[in-house]
């Protein structure tokens, strides 16, 4: 009998615990893992009960632990999640074998339109002018190896093999005995498995991670995926390839100055070693298939001249013009490749031929032999791998994903004052007012004068930045215009902060001036402002406004149509709050499509969401719909980051369901009939209010509190997150120990690991209890505002996962006891007034109750999860003890990786 999803994943999570424990007692024998499981039930007890001698049998037991027995602890309640997880992405995976019928896909997002009276003709004209694009970021919080990654793929797949065989009882199955002892193996090796980085990651590694996850599943997927959606739509005459990836890795240099021109030359030769090595087997599989032969008469002639314009001259192969087609097409990709990546292709071509000048001639060449399939055999060969393949070189050209350049405002503010004092322009730009500085950079742009010299001896961080900008309009030249089109401008505050990209775009020959050419003036990179702090996100309406009125960026934009914003999640809820954060955004998406709408051109946002609530998290398909209407229009930008990419994108499966929840998403909230209610000036005024207490609650303990900084250092392991080996960029922006110069991901990380989970959700108890809102008012928002009940949905799932018992054993790790209870005293009620808010508000005696399966979920991990907290504390307070060897260094880092696996998304 078929068993249903949560029996199914209790099934597996049983059977793999099962398997790890045979394979932790065959290599280290049963008092090993009776120790293991003594200290896993004294937490379940800890955990049931959170009274005091619960905790100090936990401690007891945790302070007789030698330092090889606590590593091997971490070591393994850290494998415990890590199999956790592989049972939960195998549901998911049978959840998206149901195919169709689930509401976050095309034909669920169809079937919801055409019940408000929205027709496929209106969905057909949304994706003529959409783009829908995840871009994936090397933000560091990720803890796995990719060794990990590799080994949970391989026990995921022996998961599928067995329920192919029948359910967990049926040992009797066919096979089953070798699937058995694949399990073991594959489990054993995990448990063998180093989990921690020796060393810290560096650029190219995290461009060799992003570009795997490509080879994995966006490679293969994402074409197969469009010709699903061709069946949906009813085969339209033409889908356009609106949903498409890019990526930071390699060009996001803010905070990065490991990110040099060299690097991201590097980054653009190994996507486009990914996408043309995948093309050339995919046309040599298709050679080897083509078999149809005829006589020159009966070949079409675009045929006709690929075929005899082919370097396969053999007689056997004469009369058979499709494969010398193809031969021809595999000889000029194959001569194209060492030009883009710097090395042979692996299989030599039949003969010499000139490489293609850009992707549009490779897609012009498989696009006749298409033609020619059809026009001769029929629809048959209308789907199917070459199809595929004409819709994965139209995706992805010839540089796989659309690199982004980023930089701190700050930075070019500095270049391009630097360039204009040598030039003799200016001798103190950065002196100016704001409509001084605009004046002057408008001059620069009108005409073509050059400031850059090379007999000018400049700075090094300038002379980075020219090389950078150098490299950039060279790689556009060798691998396409998509393949750099956007230079985000990171903390953008004014107009200049836009108007300096340009200036200095314009060195490189990415800008070209009206006075330097026949027509317009015209750029092949755009700049686009990224607003992060609260005071930005309120500011961008009108920094946008006269940008946007300026003539020149009304001439520049002209052609696309589009202005892309970023707004930022991660800053503005450690500035402000969740709460407060998420309003904002909601309030600045809203004005910036206004201020679009009146310059005439579609807004296209980009979210810089993490993986944490803390940073935008939370289920990717209900914050679509909970986007403010009129903001989407079809087009959205999303960041993926950390442990996110993993967890959507590193099985092909779940990456094309992820894939298509992003689509569907943003089709239904384009063009869905928003209800009245989400218009309703009270709801704004509401809101209004209680973002005004959140952020002041916020701000009154995380800002405001003498000795809140000691506080945070002390009661979270920030300092040992700061060690871990998980990215190239550091933790902090700046030496001195604050709040405001850490950056956002160490800060959700910290207080993730500590359980307390802060930055998801403090402040909103606050708002509920100052704001004057009823009660009775908030029920209304939840149920009939899709923005408001998400932002409460993502609370309550931070609160589960949190533990207040737990965090108040962080709390004690802090000398100043006095401090250290008054800190932690305002957090637990705040804790206590923002779940008694939720529960109020989304009428439930307990948090999740109307959610079992997530509720079931996440507490099925507690019992994995809270035993490595109370381990990470003794380790701590070992460590700040004095205790400071590898054996502790390492056994803190497990729990953090072990805890992070737990958590799922940390941040």
């Amino acid at each position: 009998m078929t068993q249903s999803l949560p029996t199914k994943l209790r099934t597996n999570v049983r059977l793999l615990g099962r398997v790890l424990g045979d394979a932790i007692r065959t290599q280290d024998g049963e008092a090993v893992f009776r120790q293991i499981e003594d200290i896993r039930q004294a937490s379940v007890a800890f955990h049931r009960e959170g009274a005091a001698e619960a905790g100090r049998l936990m401690d007891e037991r945790l302070a007789r632990l030698s330092p090889a027995e606590t590593v091997r602890f971490a070591h393994s309640f850290a494998c415990f999640l890590l199999i956790t997880n592989i049972a939960e992405d195998q549901i998911q995976r049978r959840r998206g074998r149901d195919g169709d019928a689930r509401p976050d896909t095309l034909a669920g997002a169809l079937r919801t339109l055409q019940a408000e009276g929205v027709g496929v003709d209106e969905v057909m004209e949304l994706l003529a002018g959409a783009l829908v694009a995840p871009v994936i970021t090397a933000h560091p919080s990720e803890v796995r190896r990719k060794s990990v990654l590799d080994r949970q793929a391989a026990i995921a797949n022996i998961l599928d093999a067995m329920d192919d065989t029948g359910d967990d009882t049926e040992k009797s199955a066919p096979g089953r005995p070798i699937l058995d002892r694949d399990l073991l193996r594959q489990v054993s090796i995990l448990w063998r498995t180093r989990l921690l980085r020796r060393v810290k990651l560096g650029v190219e590694d995290e461009i060799e991670t992003s570009v795997s996850y490509f080879e994995r599943s966006f490679l293969t997927e994402l074409p197969r995926l469009y010709e699903h959606w061709l069946d949906v739509l009813g085969h339209p005459e033409r889908l356009p390839s609106f949903l498409r990836v890019g990526s930071w890795v390699g060009g996001d240099r803010d905070g990065n100055p490991n990110v040099t021109q060299a690097v991201m030359r590097r980054a653009m030769a190994r996507q486009s070693r990914a996408a043309l090595r995948l093309y050339l087997d995919q046309i040599h599989a298709l050679g080897a298939e083509l078999s149809i032969s005829g006589e020159p008469d009966s070949i079409p002639p675009a045929l006709l001249t690929l075929a005899e314009a082919s370097p396969d001259d053999s007689a056997q192969r004469a009369d058979e013009p499709y494969r010398r087609a193809l031969t021809g097409i595999y000889a000029r990709l194959a001569a194209t490749y060492p030009l883009l990546t710097g090395e042979a292709p692996a299989r030599p071509a039949a003969g010499p031929a000139a490489p293609y000048d850009g992707p549009d001639e490779l897609k012009a060449d498989l696009q006749a032999v298409q033609d020619a399939l059809i026009a001769s055999y029929g629809e048959a060969f209308a789907q199917g791998a070459l199809p595929d393949l004409i819709r994965g070189v139209e995706i992805f050209g010839f540089h796989l994903a659309r690199l982004d350049l980023r930089q701190n405002s700050a930075v070019h503010a500095r270049v391009v004052a630097e360039l204009l004092k040598g030039a003799g322009v200016c001798p103190d730009y950065e002196a100016l007012d704001e409509d001084a500085r605009c004046d002057l950079l408008l001059a620069e742009l009108a005409h073509g004068r050059l400031l850059h010299t090379p007999f000018a001896d400049y700075s090094e961080e300038a002379r980075r930045e020219y090389d950078i900008l150098t490299a950039a309009a060279d790689l556009k030249r060798r691998y396409g215009r998509d393949a750099i089109r956007a230079h985000i401008v990171s903390n953008t505050q004014s107009v200049s902060d836009l108007l300096e990209v340009y200036v200095l775009l314009k060195e490189v020959g990415l800008y070209t001036p009206a006075a330097a050419g026949d027509g317009p003036a015209h750029t092949q990179v755009f700049a686009e402002p990224l607003f992060e702090t609260i005071a930005d996100l309120r500011a961008a309406p009108d920094i946008m406004r006269r940008y946007l009125g300026l003539p020149l960026i009304a001439e520049l934009v002209a052609p696309v149509g589009v202005q892309e914003v970023m707004i930022g999640y991660s800053d503005s809820n450690k500035d402000g709050s969740y709460l407060t954060s998420t309003w904002e955004l909601n309030q600045a998406s809203i004005a910036l499509a206004e201020v679009a709408r009146e310059a005439g051109v579609r807004l296209q946002l980009f979210h810089g969401r993490g993986g944490a609530v803390g940073r935008g998290g939370g289920s990717s398909f209900e914050a679509l719909l909970a986007q403010p209407p009129g903001t989407l229009g079809g087009r959205i930008r999303v960041t993926e980051q950390g442990e996110v990419v993993a967890n959507k994108y590193a099985d092909p499966e779940i990456a094309r369901q992820s894939l298509e929840t992003l689509a569907a998403g943003t089709i239904l909230a384009s063009l869905r009939r928003p209800a009245p209610s989400e218009q309703a000036a009270p709801h704004g005024q509401a809101m209004d209010a209680m973002a005004r207490e959140a952020m002041a609650a916020y701000r009154a303990l995380v800002y405001e509190r003498p000795g809140f900084v000691d506080y945070f250092f002390a009661a979270t392991p920030i300092s040992e997150i700061a060690d871990l080996n998980i990215g190239s960029r550091p933790t902090s922006r700046q030496a001195k120990r604050t709040i405001e110069g850490l950056r956002a991901i160490p800060w959700v990380f910290s207080w993730a690991q500590s359980r307390a989970m802060l930055p998801g959700w403090y402040g909103f108890g606050s708002a509920v209890a100052k704001s004057g809102v009823s009660i009775a008012q908030l029920r209304e928002l939840q149920e009939s505002w899709p923005f408001f009940s998400s932002m409460t949905a993502n609370m309550e799932m931070v609160l589960v996962k949190g533990d207040m018992a737990i965090a108040a054993r962080y709390s004690g790790l802090m000398e100043d006891r006095a401090l250290a209870d008054s800190v932690f005293g305002d957090i637990r009620a705040e804790w206590d007034r923002t779940t008694e808010a939720v529960l109020a508000i989304t009428g439930q005696s307990a948090l999740l109750d109307h959610n079992p399966d997530l509720a079931a979920t996440i507490r099925s991990r507690l019992p994995y999860i809270d035993p490595l907290n109370h381990l990470q504390i003794e380790l701590l307070s070992r460590l700040r003890r004095g205790e400071d060897t590898e054996a502790v260094h390492d056994g803190i880092h497990l729990t953090i990786n072990g805890i992070a696996a737990g958590l799922r998304n940390t941040g």
